[in-house]
């Protein structure tokens, strides 16, 4: 392993012209290193089933010599052995080895699914941050309208120095604020660069398209019902905790199974006095006399006990996760609607000061606070959007599926 080329190749890693959630996430399965991990574990645990299928290798043993006699005959003798498990102790060693590797295969698409978790969070944040720079931006134009009208007033002494100061100072306020929302919108690249296993020049000069988080759709559109019907299941960790507790068992039954003893037969061979001589010996290994493997029993039945435990904890704790996320879900999409009809008023309200406007009935600071008001309407939706599409985010990860268009779930057989 090279060091400086691998990270030379990770430098120079680069994204199509205007990639999008799905492009980003398959690409972050693909070279994600955490995935890369998980697959060498199975090729770990496969590489135990082929020694978990392989039996014992006979032995020999031979001697020669010569005895002193006149006639010098010489002696010599040949002692194969072969051992046969008993009480099916190879099978249940297979058992357990298969469980072990179908389990870190398991575990392959369960890190796969943590990736895309961490892709899509990265970008509900960024596309957070742009949304609100972009609307700080907005809000930053209308603020130096009202300090222009304001000094302007002052000059014609229709309005106080206190009036305007305070004016300029909401200004100089939101000029922070922007400066702030700009680095949080840089910061925000680079996790979804870090999330998506790039470098963070590759990201530079690419627009996101992120229209996928513009809209929640309502909790009843969502396919929850299809996939809860088919039970935790769906959830990789589950199914690989359900594996374990196989694989705890499969061990547990080899571990009875070694209270009774292996059988070695030794057929041999010797010439001695110029006479051959045939024999047989047999013996049996671990004779159960002294104990009966009852601290290795003991072991492994605490080891399955705590297994089971593990699988009950994990269960109770994703349906709780699932409640939990999908009541998040359901009242950051009940707010969402209600912040949209609150726009929906604002401008109505914006549209008629216009028109008083136009009429000669206000003036520019009338018409300037009316946009200001839907400026904060539209601040309130958006933070509420993105609550909607981080709980979603959640109820996602809580049954391990999509929910919604535009993050693929991992594939079964992800690779490098």
């Amino acid at each position: 392993m090279n060091p400086v080329r691998t990270e030379s190749q990770f430098r120079a890693r680069s994204l199509e012209a205007k990639p999008d959630p799905e492009s980003l996430t398959t690409y972050a399965m693909e070279f994600s290193p955490e995935v890369a991990v998980a697959q060498a574990k199975v090729a770990m645990t496969e590489a135990a089933l082929i020694t978990a299928r392989q039996r014992i290798n006979p032995s020999v043993s031979g001697d020669g010599g010569y005895n002193r006699t006149p006639d010098s005959v010489s002696t010599y003798s040949v002692s194969p052995a072969f051992t046969i498990e008993t009480a099916g102790k190879r099978g249940y060693r297979i058992l357990e080895a298969e469980k072990l590797a179908e389990a870190s295969r398991i575990a392959v698409y369960e890190t796969a699914w943590q990736v895309r978790s961490r892709v899509r969070a990265a970008l509900v944040n960024y596309w957070a941050a742009r949304r609100r720079l972009a609307l700080l931006q907005s809000e930053s134009d209308v603020r130096v309208e009202i300090a222009g009208i304001y000094e302007k007033r002052v000059a014609l002494g229709a309005a106080s120095n206190p009036e305007w100061n305070a004016a300029r100072a909401d200004q100089a306020a939101l000029a922070v604020s922007l400066r702030n929302a700009q680095g949080e919108v840089a910061q925000a690249m680079a996790a979804i660069a870090a999330a998506a296993g790039l470098p963070v020049t590759a990201l530079d000069g690419k627009e996101l398209d992120l229209s996928t988080f513009d809209n929640a759709g309502a909790p009843a559109s969502l396919p929850l019902l299809a996939v809860q019907k088919a039970g935790l299941l769906h959830r990789a960790d589950i199914r690989r905790s359900l594996i374990e507790y196989e694989s705890e068992e499969a061990r547990l039954r080899l571990v009875l199974a070694n209270q009774y003893p292996n059988i070695t037969l030794s057929p041999s061979y010797a010439f001695q006095e110029g006479f051959p001589a045939y024999t047989l010996g047999a013996a049996l290994t671990s004779l159960p006399m002294l104990h009966r493997n009852q601290g290795p029993i003991a072991e492994q039945e605490a080891a399955r006990r705590e297994s089971e435990a593990r699988f009950v904890a994990l269960q109770a704790k994703v349906v709780g996760d699932t409640e939990l996320a999908r009541g998040q879900y359901a009242a950051a999409v009940t707010e969402w609607n209600m912040a949209k009809e609150m726009v929906t008023l604002q401008v109505q309200r914006e549209a008629a000061v216009q028109a008083a406007f136009r009429a000669g009935e206000n003036d520019r600071l009338d018409v300037a606070l009316a946009r200001l008001a839907i400026l904060a309407a539209q601040r309130v939706q958006a933070d509420v959007l993105t609550r909607a599409q981080t709980a979603l985010g959640l109820l996602e990860d809580a049954v391990q599926s999509p929910l919604a268009p535009g993050f693929p779930a991992p594939r079964p057989g992800t690779t490098n």
